[in-house]
Formats: C-alpha cells, structure tokens, sequence
C-alpha cells in the first residue's frame, strides 16, 4: 500500500534531502548533474516551490524549500521519479534510484533557516570533495556569493536579505557566515583529531 502524502504546513521551510538507494551514486556525470537542475527547475515551476538553498552530492542531495501551498511530496515524487527514469535510460540501470522515502524537516526560526543554508553549502567540504564551497560547482554557493549567475529556480534575494538591503553588502556578509561555518567546522576536526592522538598515545 502507498504511503499518505506528508502534511507539510503552507508558508513552511523545509529542508529536504533524498539518498541514493543503498546510499548508492545517483549522479554519474556532470550531465547528471545538469539534468537534475533542469528537472528541479520544472518542479519548482509546477509546484510553486521557493528554493533557497540546494546542494547536489555524488549519492544524495540537500534542498532548503519553501512551500507557499502544498505539494512536498508530489514534487518529490515527480522530481526523483522522472531523474531515475533519465538515469536508468541513459546509464543502462534498473531498479530504484533513490531509497523510497526522502527526509524532510521543517525549519521553525530565522536562524535555524540559516544555519540549514550554510550546512548545505559546506557538504562538499566536509565530505572532503573540495576544500572551500566555491569550488564545488553542483550547490547555490556560487550563485548566493555572487560568483557566478543563479538558476532561474533559485531564489538568491530571499537568502541575502537576510544579510542585509544593498546586494553586495548582502554576498559580503553571507561569504563571511559560510565561512565562520567553515573554520569552525575545522577547528571541530583538528579538536577530534588532537584528542584521538591523545587517546592513541595513552593506550
């Protein structure tokens, strides 16, 4: 038996995130990635989704939406369903894709929106794929921090304003918020890394 759509409250921010089957790849090449993007595009078109944040992985991705009506789990299903469709065609695969139910929490305060927005952004550092955000081409990193143009599915002002009024200002102070994430997530691992040395030598 199908499982009930979520009930997701109108308004509400979620962050969403869908695995790969078996955490298994899901994007095998850059065209992968690109079709994703352009599929997500059409979602957000058709569902009135507002993307503020996204992050594409090798087996999983990260969303910040919000949902102005409904339709969560009718877009998932349309987004994941129609990428394994292309995947499965162009790459020779069967089966599932994607594990069956996706993630998705909803953000309660301003700054819970934005401590989500930046732990996207910083996957790819921390699963050691790059060393900064800017060089991971597959996340609304670039286009947030004005290094690049944003997808038409990307809704970058929503973000910066909470940064500030005048745009560059905004980029300024939102490159300095991901990167304070990053140095704390550095210093977090040099901690661990001290005190597993530490543990090492006492044994």
């Amino acid at each position: 038996m199908a499982r009930e759509p979520r009930v997701v409250e109108p308004g509400g921010i979620y962050h969403v995130t869908s695995r790969g089957n078996n955490r298994e790849v899901v994007y095998f090449t850059e065209d992968d990635f690109s079709t994703f993007l352009r599929l997500l595009d059409g979602v957000t078109r058709r569902y009135g989704w507002v993307v503020l944040a996204y992050c594409l992985m090798t087996n999983h991705y990260h969303l910040v939406v919000q949902l102005p009506f409904d339709g969560l789990s009718r877009g998932m299903q349309s987004l994941n369903g129609r990428f394994a469709r292309r995947m499965n065609a162009r790459h020779g695969r069967v089966g599932h894709l994607f594990q069956n139910r996706f993630y998705a929490e909803q953000i309660q305060r301003e700054a819970h929106l934005l401590e989500a927005a930046r732990y996207v952004v910083l996957n790819p550092v921390r699963a050691r794929l790059v060393r900064r955000p800017d060089e991971w081409r597959w996340s609304s990193y670039r286009a947030s921090a004005g290094l690049e143009l944003a997808p038409p599915f990307l809704a970058v002002d929503e973000v910066l304003g909470e940064f500030g009024p005048r745009p560059r200002q905004a980029r300024r102070e939102y490159r300095r918020f991901v990167r304070e994430g990053l140095l704390r997530d550095q210093e977090q691992q040099l901690s661990l890394d001290r005190s597993s040395g530490a543990s090492w030598r006492r044994v």
